[in-house]
């Protein structure tokens, strides 16, 4: 069978697609629905174009929405270029951000792409009040499927600002909490696009380029790679030292008050919920303590594995995921210390990879893009990038990855006892180093490469030998679920299921 069918970004035979750990069934979908979304934001280019002058302050012929070979696509959103064209405004280009809803659950779950949105406006505007050295774009703006718009008061009208300037006055001499600088301003065009979006500066290269572009070919150069870490550690210090109540993502709400009242959105949530894997948090919790937070993440693993058609390959594979999830329940209070558990808790940039950090030419950062997916997280979660040795999560040397992390480390620790004179934050990630805290929290944090983890680095600290012995899978797997063989049997099914459309899906298309 040699039919190629298109995904996202590429394409695939059945060959490859039958050998993948994930949903192939639900990626082969992703180009139709990215063609069919694409087609409607190029049918309302028009209502795209007076959106961003509305959040700009400008008239409508003063912004140029670009062709679509200039979109830029990425996994979860589509990023459209504007230009901007009015005398001497210092803005000469923005970007529009629109999320794919075939990619984060909308159909499952209606409302994940306003989920999205505010909280990734939430994070810009949280980082620009409570940390402005940290380099970011601006955000001019941001609307809703539901017709919300929120405008940055320097743009708004005259009269708004202000009616808002009076506003913020009265509630600040009376000791009330200040919204945000951004405000709800009346837009009935979003009801005619239907989809939310945010507007946001655009980073041109002049600014930096994305690390991505040099990473494999200069990463061995000691004096860049410092530039990096030191650039880098004082990000992080500069966010982490800014204290944060509960574990949760903050949002804009409808009055235009930045919240601490989402649930943590991390990716991997909203691509569970993209497969139609529940993962049973509600949109307005919050957690108060790390325990609860890590069980319920475990708590999806275990959704993944149950809803998930090929989530196990078969009945040897099932009772080697579930022996290593029960372990993982067992074993967490092992990883995070007692007295953390309450916090501190520190506002995390979860997708920080390469191609979300923008460098000079000496690998100064200048720029962080791509915001999405920041929430506050327990302190011991905070860990120095997993993606120094360019290694997949699973497959890191530990030794090669090691020295890179005392380089990391030692830059992290001078710039903690320079700016601060202590070494809290160092210290914490050091002990997370040497407890294995570092390896539990990259398991949390991959449905896929949380097995191997497990088998590798953590289930040895305890004991080595039981990767070979039956009797560990035979007694641990009774402990995942009751009636563990009529779920090993319904898995099997699943998988005979999976297989069967998958080689229909080849044969019809």
């Amino acid at each position: 069978m040699t039919k190629t069918l298109p995904l996202l970004h590429d394409k695939i035979t059945y060959s490859v697609a039958k050998e993948q750990e994930g949903n192939i069934l639900h990626k082969l979908g992703y180009y139709r629905q990215s063609i069919k979304f694409f087609s409607h934001l190029l049918k309302n280019r028009i209502l795209i174009q007076a959106l961003a002058a509305h959040h700009l302050g400008l008239n409508a012929d003063a912004c140029h929405v670009s062709d679509p070979g200039d979109w830029l696509h990425g996994s979860f959103n589509v990023c459209i270029p504007i230009s901007i064209n009015q005398g001497k405004r210092s803005v000469n280009r923005a970007m529009i951000r629109f999320p794919l809803p075939h990619r984060i659950g909308e159909a499952f779950r209606p409302g994940n792409a306003d989920e999205k949105l505010r909280c990734e406006a939430g994070a810009y505007v949280w980082l620009q009040e409570n940390c402005p050295t940290v380099p970011i774009p601006q955000l001019y703006g941001f609307g809703l499927s539901g017709g919300q718009s929120f405008t940055a008061i320097e743009n708004t009208s005259l009269a708004s600002r202000f009616c808002q300037y009076i506003r913020r006055l009265i509630l600040g001499s009376l000791g009330y909490k200040l919204p945000s600088r951004y405000v709800r301003t009346k837009c009935d065009l979003l009801n005619t696009l239907g989809t939310g979006y945010l507007l946001i500066e655009y980073v041109d290269e002049e600014r930096g380029s994305m690390l991505s572009n040099t990473w494999n070919d200069r990463r061995h150069d000691t004096k860049l790679r410092k530039n990096l870490f030191r650039s880098l550690s004082r990000i992080l210090l500069t966010i982490a030292k800014v204290p944060v109540s509960t574990i949760g993502s903050f949002k804009i709400d409808d009055n235009g008050y930045l919240t601490l009242s989402n649930r943590p959105l991390v990716c991997e949530i909203q691509k569970f919920e993209n497969e139609e894997i529940p993962v049973e948090i509600p949109r307005d919790f919050t957690y108060s303590n790390a325990d609860s937070y890590i069980v319920d993440i475990l708590t999806f693993h275990d959704s993944r594995l149950s809803h998930q058609l090929n989530g196990a390959t078969d009945e040897k594979d099932c009772i080697y995921q579930m022996s290593a999830l029960t372990m993982m329940k067992s074993l967490f209070p092992r990883f995070f210390q007692r007295r953390l558990r309450g916090g501190p808790f520190v506002f995390s940039l979860t997708d920080l990879h390469q191609s979300n950090i923008l460098v000079d030419q000496d690998w100064n950062v200048t720029s962080l893009i791509d915001l999405e997916w920041s929430c506050s997280r327990p302190i011991e979660m905070l860990h120095p990038p997993q993606w120094l040795t360019s290694q997949a999560i699973d497959e890191i040397n530990v030794s090669d990855y090691d020295k890179l992390r005392i380089e990391y480390m030692e830059i992290l620790k001078q710039e903690e006892m320079r700016f601060y004179s202590k070494s809290t934050i160092s210290d914490i990630m050091q002990r997370g180093w040497e407890r294995g805290t570092f390896w539990f929290s990259l398991a949390l944090n991959s449905p896929t490469g949380l097995f191997s983890i497990f088998y590798d680095h953590i289930q040895p600290r305890f004991a080595k030998g039981h990767i070979d012995d039956k009797h560990f899978f035979r007694i641990l797997m009774s402990y995942w679920t009751e009636n563990t063989w009529e779920f090993i049997n319904k898995k099997k099914g699943h998988k005979t299921d999976y297989d069967q459309r998958l080689r229909e899906a080849f044969e019809e298309r």
